[in-house]
């Protein structure tokens, strides 16, 4: 028989999962919930002292609780903060864990507080290096709950329910180091994406596709994954399709990710689709320059990588083969090409990284080399959020923008409601800047969301947008869709930057 063992997240307690009980014991299986001290009960209090550890020991105590029997198969499932008490518990008790379920929730590393997996990007600046472990964070009101995460399905009595029965948080869970012996490694896991919170199996591939190496275990044949069409709530939102998910996840059931083929390397380190000419590249810090063949200044046309990007990644963006593609061939084309490493590392990185792709454009506007009237700005992927700086705001030298597979809006789970970066909002300052926009058929529903958004405000604004279509293409489909179909699209969108770029003067 399956026991099921669910943890709740922050601020909330059992009562969060009073239909999915009711729907797991009708289907035949045994359901514990685990109350967390100082949160569970309407408006708990929060106990003196609270903190990571205290709520590993709720954890042991159900663990503990349930028989030992032969048949008796455990299944640990923690929601978002939940998954590191869970975790924790799991690590001292491995022999007892059928599975580990991660229901729409990060990967709890040894060291790290789970303070690092917040999405409020602000909040974990306000609370990182606190003192404070004996204090709490005020619960969400009804309108803050999106901070935390989509609450996308959520019926509003429950949502109103959500907010009435939401306990404040004790700091010292956030703010405590997991420590972990290694002993969970070999637990079959299995995670539940919430795709109207952000993420998808597809992203999670992208991701894995990368070569990030803390990524690498995702791969495992014991590691599994299932997606529910909701928001960060899908015990709320939709109990009954939970249920069916869990129960497939104690069954072994899920899709597996695709392990990178070792020999081949990952798709973003693959040859650029497109003969490139042989240009002379320099190095200045963290920019190079792709010269031309030219005596006289020519326009330019500023590269800026996706991400984030892991600090160790190696190579660095300005060496993958698809942006110094791109960079080689506006060289040949008679402009110059900047490639830059910008420091989007984490998803809090991203004024920083707006910093340095500022600094690389007057760097290259005080080349002598460098027409700086004349400049053309070109975004991908995660970088798309650094247009609207100069959307909002777009100087008179700036000639041209251009985004490709971009991310024209914060996804939710990223903790970015606040941010500037906005570029479906910064659009309508456009004025007449020339937009570039190439659009995969193949986006990640998610990334495709914001790509409309941001089409819908520039057309009622009346920007200048062309849209460069790629119908069968992916995210990143310059070296993993090597067609004629891609081609074409390359050559056309850097036709039309470079024609926006030259205005009119001779190549």
């Amino acid at each position: 028989m399956t026991a099921f063992i669910l943890v709740s997240g922050m601020f909330t307690g059992t009562h969060i999962w009073q239909d999915t009980v009711a729907h797991l014991t009708a289907a035949g299986a045994e359901v514990h919930t685990v109350a967390l001290t100082g949160l569970d009960g309407p408006r708990a209090a929060a106990a003196p002292r609270v903190d990571l550890e205290t709520h590993i020991a709720d954890v042991l105590a159900v663990i503990d609780s349930v028989g030992a029997a032969g048949d008796r198969r455990i299944v640990l499932v923690g929601h978002d903060y939940g998954i590191h008490p869970a975790v924790g518990a799991a690590d001292r008790r491995a022999e007892r864990i059928e599975r580990i379920v991660h229901l729409d929730s990060g990967l709890p590393r040894d060291g790290v507080p789970a303070l690092a997996a917040v999405p409020d990007q602000s909040l974990r600046e306000r609370l990182a290096g606190a003192d404070g472990a004996d204090g709490v964070l005020p619960p969400p009101t009804l309108d803050e709950w999106p901070r935390w995460g989509s609450t996308a399905g959520v019926p509003d009595a429950a949502l109103d329910r959500l907010t009435a029965l939401a306990a404040p948080q004790p700091l010292g869970t956030l703010l405590q180091p997991l420590r972990l012996t290694g002993a969970v490694e070999p637990v079959p896991t299995t995670g539940v994406l919430c795709t109207g919170n952000g993420t998808s199996i597809e992203l999670v591939q992208m991701l894995v596709r990368l070569g990030d190496p803390a990524l690498r275990p995702l791969t495992d044949p014991r590691v599994s994954f299932f997606e529910l069409p909701t928001g960060h709530w899908p015990m709320l939102s939709c109990p009954a399709e939970l249920t069916d998910v869990l129960l497939r996840a104690a069954a072994g059931e899920g899709h597996r990710l695709e392990p990178v083929d070792e020999a081949a390397g990952p798709g973003h380190l693959q040859p650029f689709l497109m003969d490139v000419p042989d240009v002379p590249r320099e190095r200045h810090g963290n920019v190079d320059f792709y010269l031309p063949d030219a005596e006289e200044p020519r326009p330019a046309v500023v590269f800026v990588h996706g991400g984030p990007v892991p600090a160790d990644a190696r190579p660095t963006p300005r060496d993958w083969p698809g942006l110094t593609g791109y960079a080689r061939c506006v060289a040949g084309d008679g402009a110059v090409g900047v490639l830059l490493d910008h420091r989007l590392h984490d998803l809090g990185d991203y004024e920083r990284a707006a910093a340095d792709v500022a600094a690389a454009v007057e760097l290259a506007r005080a080349d002598p080399r460098v027409d700086q009237d004349r400049i053309a700005l070109w975004f991908f992927s995660g970088g798309g959020l650094i247009t609207a700086d100069w959307l909002d705001a777009p100087p008179a030298w700036l000639r041209c923008l251009a985004a490709t597979y971009p991310v024209l809006a914060p996804l939710p789970n990223w903790g970015l409601s606040e941010t500037r970066l906005r570029p479906a909002r910064a659009v309508a300052n456009a004025g007449d800047l020339p937009v570039v926009l190439t659009r995969v058929g193949r986006e990640m529903p998610e990334i495709a969301a914001t790509v409309e958004e941001f089409l819908a405000a520039a057309k009622d604004c009346g920007a200048d947008v062309e849209v460069i279509d790629v119908p069968n293409g992916h995210h990143g489909f310059e070296t993993i869709d090597v067609t004629d179909e891609s081609r074409t699209a390359v050559r056309h969108a850097l036709r039309t930057v470079l024609d926006h770029a030259f205005g009119g003067h001779a190549r």
